[in-house]
C-alpha cells in the first residue's frame, strides 16, 4: 500500500517538475507584448490598414475633378488596293497602290464651373478618408480589447491551475495520513480508498484545467496571428484598477468614442451629398482644346498627297432643363438619408449610453464582489488548516476534512472568477471612452 502511495508521490513530482522546468523555457509575453504583436500582425488590422490606404489615396483633386483631363490619341493606317475608275471618258485601272493615313490629336478638356460640385466632392472624399481612418482606428480598439480579455483569461486559467495543483498536494498529504492511520490500526480501509477516489477526481480536473489553459493560449495566438502552436508564459496575476469615475469615462464616450465619431462623420456625408445635389441645378462650363495633325498619301487617286494641323480651342455650358423629375426624386431621398444618419446617431448614442451605464454598475458590483471573496478566501484558507490539524489528530472525519479543502478550493476559484469579472467590465469601460485609443498613439 505504501509503495503504491509513495510511486503516486513521485508521479506527481516528475510531472509538476515536467511543468516548472518547460514554463522555464517558454518566453515571457506581457500584456503590452501581445498588443504590440496582434497590431502589427493581425489579418483583420491589416485589411483595414490597405483600406484606409486606398482612401487615402482617394483623397486628391484630380480625383475631385479639379484638374483637366489631357488625353492623346494616334493611329496610322496603311493600305492596298486595286482601283479603276473612268473620268472625262477614259477609264484607268490601278493594280497594288499604296495608300497610308496618319492621324494624331492633343485634346484637353477642363470642367471650369459644375456648380461648385467638385468643392463638395473633395470634401466628401476627405470625409471619406477621415471615416475610413476611424474604422481602422476602431478595429485596432476591437483588437486591444479582444487580445486583453484573452490574456486575461490565460492569466485566470493558470491561476486555477496553480490552485488545482495545491489541491492535488492536500489530497496526497490526505492519503499519507490515512494510510498512517491504518498502519497504526486507527484508519479504516474505505477511508484510505475514498481519499484516493478524491485524489483522482483532483486529478481529473486538473487535467482539463489544462486542456482549457491550451486552448486559451491558441485563442490568444490566434489573435496575434501566430501559429496556435507558440508557446508562451503569462504574468501571474490581474491587477484591477479601482479609480475608473464615472463622470469622466461618460464625458470621454460622448466626445471620444470612435462609434459615435463615425455616425457623426456619417451624417456630414449624408448633408454632402444634398450640396452635390444642389450643384447639379447650375449650369456645367468647361474649356475645350486641342491640337491635331493628319496625313494621307494615296498611290491611286486624285490626290496624291494630303496633310493637316491645326489648333482648337472653345467653351461649352451645359444645363439641365428637364430630366423626368430624378433630380427632385434624389434630392427628396438624399434629405431622408440625412435624416436617418441623425437617427441612427441618436440610436448608437442612446446604445452606447445604455452599455456604459450596465457596464459601470458590473463594475462596481464586481469590486465589492472581490473584497467579499477575498473575505471568504482568508477565511476557507484558515478552516483548511485548522482542519488539516484536526484531521492529523482523529478529531474530525476524513469527510469532514474533504468539505474544508472543497470550501477552500471554490473560494479560490470564486475569487479569481471575481477579478477576472472586474478586470473585463474595466477593459470594456476603457474601451467605450475611448481609453483603449491611447494605447494606439
Amino acid at each position: 500500500m505504501k509503495k503504491k502511495s509513495v510511486t503516486s508521490l513521485y508521479a506527481i513530482l516528475i510531472i509538476s517538475l515536467s511543468l516548472v522546468t518547460s514554463s522555464k523555457a517558454q518566453d515571457l509575453l506581457t500584456l503590452e507584448d501581445a498588443i504590440s504583436i496582434g497590431l502589427e500582425n493581425n489579418y483583420g488590422v491589416q485589411i483595414s490598414r490597405n483600406l484606409f490606404e486606398q482612401a487615402d489615396n482617394n483623397y486628391s483633386i484630380g480625383n475631385a475633378g479639379f484638374l483637366p483631363v489631357l488625353d492623346l490619341t494616334s493611329s496610322h493606317t496603311e493600305r492596298v488596293e486595286d482601283s479603276e475608275f473612268e473620268a472625262g471618258g477614259e477609264r484607268q485601272t490601278t493594280t497594288g497602290a499604296r495608300s497610308s493615313t496618319t492621324n494624331a490629336a492633343l485634346s484637353l478638356d477642363w470642367t471650369l464651373f459644375d456648380g461648385f460640385r467638385m468643392f463638395t466632392s473633395y470634401d466628401r472624399l476627405g470625409t471619406l478618408r477621415e471615416v475610413s481612418d476611424r474604422e481602422l482606428r476602431l478595429d485596432m480598439e476591437s483588437l486591444v480589447a479582444r487580445i486583453s480579455l484573452a490574456y486575461f483569461n490565460v492569466i485566470r486559467i493558470h491561476e486555477q491551475l496553480i490552485i488545482l495543483q495545491d489541491n492535488l498536494d492536500v489530497s496526497q498529504e490526505r492519503i499519507e495520513i490515512e494510510e498512517t492511520k491504518v498502519d497504526l490500526g486507527s484508519g479504516s480501509q474505505y477511508q484510505l480508498l475514498q481519499a484516493k477516489s478524491d485524489l483522482n477526481a483532483d486529478r481529473a480536473a486538473l487535467l482539463r484545467e489544462q486542456y482549457m489553459l491550451t486552448e486559451a493560449k491558441i485563442i490568444l495566438n490566434e489573435l496575434l496571428s501566430r501559429s496556435p502552436e507558440e508557446e508562451f508564459e503569462v504574468t501571474e496575476e490581474i491587477d484591477i484598477n479601482r479609480n475608473l469615475i464615472r463622470e469622466d469615462l461618460y464625458q470621454k464616450l460622448l466626445v471620444e468614442n470612435t462609434e459615435l465619431t463615425i455616425a457623426r462623420m456619417e451624417k456630414d456625408l449624408s448633408r454632402l451629398e444634398i450640396r452635390e445635389l444642389r450643384g447639379e441645378r447650375f449650369p456645367e462650363i468647361s474649356l475645350n482644346s486641342g491640337y491635331s495633325f493628319n496625313r494621307s498619301q494615296n498611290d491611286g487617286g486624285f490626290i496624291r498627297f494630303n496633310e493637316t494641323t491645326g489648333f482648337s480651342i472653345g467653351i461649352t455650358a451645359r444645363v439641365n432643363i428637364f430630366d423626368g423629375f430624378n433630380q427632385n426624386r434624389r434630392m427628396e431621398n438624399a434629405r431622408i438619408n440625412e435624416k436617418n444618419a441623425e437617427l441612427s446617431f441618436e440610436m448608437r448614442k442612446l446604445q452606447l449610453e445604455s452599455q456604459f451605464s450596465a457596464l459601470f454598475r458590473s463594475y462596481e458590483n464586481t469590486l465589492e464582489l472581490v473584497d467579499l471573496e477575498q473575505d471568504n478566501f482568508q477565511n476557507a484558507e484558515q478552516t483548511l488548516d485548522i482542519a488539516l490539524e484536526r484531521f492529523r489528530i482523529g478529531t474530525i472525519s476524513s469527510l469532514e476534512f474533504r468539505g474544508a479543502q472543497r470550501t477552500l478550493l471554490e473560494a479560490e476559484n470564486r475569487l479569481i472568477n471575481a477579478l477576472y469579472e472586474a478586470k473585463v467590465a474595466e477593459t470594456e469601460l476603457l474601451q467605450l471612452s475611448g481609453e483603449l485609443g491611447n494605447l494606439l498613439n
